[in-house]
């Protein structure tokens, strides 16, 4: 990719939430910008972490154990293994970073 890409015109171009748009790829690793609003499954990635970033609202990223809160700006990665549930409020977008090989709902076989 040679050009700049602006992320809040990516943003712009959908509506549904929990449905990741690539933005970039380097060294294996995905970047994109999601939309998100209420509930995620709980879910874990076996192999691989995960990186958000918020950008826009508010998300809390529950962990068995504790939650941590996200505002505009702000980030945390989820370790590989450890089961997560992001919440997000309505308006709520992120940046995500991620290996390719990452599936969008985990491992199916820990869901809630």
């Amino acid at each position: 990719m040679t050009d700049r890409v602006d992320l809040n015109a990516v943003l712009d171009s959908f509506d549904e939430p929990w449905s990741p748009r690539v933005v970039a790829e380097l060294n294996g690793q995905l970047v994109k910008v999601a939309k998100c609003d209420g509930e995620f499954p709980w879910h874990t990635h076996e192999g691989e972490d995960e990186l958000f970033q918020v950008l826009r609202g508010r998300m809390r990223i529950e962990l068995r154990g504790r939650d941590i809160e996200l505002a505009p700006g702000q980030m945390f990665v989820v370790p590989r293994g450890v089961e997560h549930r992001p919440v997000a409020e309505p308006g709520t977008a992120v940046l995500l970073f991620e290996p390719a090989s990452t599936q969008q709902y985990g491992d199916e076989s820990r869901h809630d």
